[in-house]
């Protein structure tokens, strides 16, 4: 028997295989950043997308940007601090296209400030956005996953689900209630893909967030050094692309120069 191992011939990828199908993919949050730059990259990978946010005018232009591009593109406005908001935008993806087959749950909002400056209504807006927009997401497709016998929940998350800093001790909680709740989803999933992406420092809207003037002025100064969203759309594109048996669990992108 020959025991020489296998080698790939020159210019042969030796990666197993990707599920090519085109799948339904909802994003929240699509109207700028991670969400547009995630649907943009979906969509050129031959993906159904759905984008959802508050903005119409906005959503509408990224829309019409992809099927531009060939690319298959539906819009929704979308308050992901409203179940029924997010029942109906889950519920035109069904009817549109029969299925739903991932959720990038990337809606947030980072508002930075020290407790003592008790910016109580900037606290409930955080854990509205960042934490029950997360859960009505999740409520709004789980059913038609479990149904369909397959799906994937794809949760941004951040760093700071990893770490606690000063003037973002409630920000970073919503973040890291976005890991807890993403690792009870996957105990509980056999047939439902669970994936966390922590991005780093990325260029997007979330700076502006901020009430606090030293603190906004503290993440634009960290803006410096920030990554593009095209590379976390990347991340989650790859974790997309995987073979229905592979589940990435959680990614953590970051600048190379972030501490």
């Amino acid at each position: 028997m020959n025991s020489t191992p296998h080698r790939p011939t020159a210019g042969t990828d030796p990666a197993p295989r990707q599920d090519t199908a085109s799948l339904v993919v909802l994003v929240t949050g699509a109207s700028s950043g991670i969400g547009e730059a995630t649907a943009r990259r979906l969509a050129a990978a031959g993906h159904r997308v759905v984008l959802g946010a508050r903005r119409a005018d906005r959503i509408a232009a990224v829309a019409a940007d992809i099927e531009a591009a060939g690319g298959s593109a539906d819009h929704h406005v979308l308050d992901v601090t409203d179940p029924k908001s997010v029942l109906a935008f889950a519920a035109a993806a069904r009817a549109r296209h029969g299925r739903i087959d991932v959720l990038v749950n990337n809606a947030g909002l980072m508002a930075l400030a020290p407790l003592d400056a008790v910016r109580t209504d900037e606290w409930d807006r955080m854990i509205d956005v960042n934490v029950r927009g997360v859960l009505h997401g999740i409520a709004a497709v789980l059913p038609q996953m479990r149904a369909q016998g397959s799906g994937h929940v794809v949760n941004v998350a951040s760093v700071a689900g990893l770490r606690v800093d000063p003037t973002a001790a409630v920000y970073c909680a919503t973040k890291y209630a976005v890991r807890a709740i993403s690792e009870g989803l996957r105990q509980e999933s056999r047939e439902v893909r669970v994936t966390v992406v922590s991005p780093g420092f990325t260029r997007s809207e979330l700076a502006e967030g901020s009430g606090d003037e030293a603190a906004r002025e503290a993440v634009r100064a960290g803006m410096e050094i920030a990554i593009p969203a095209e590379a976390v759309a990347g991340a989650i594109a790859y974790a997309v692309g995987r073979p229905p048996e592979v589940d990435v669990n959680e990614i953590v992108v970051r600048p190379t120069a972030q501490g």
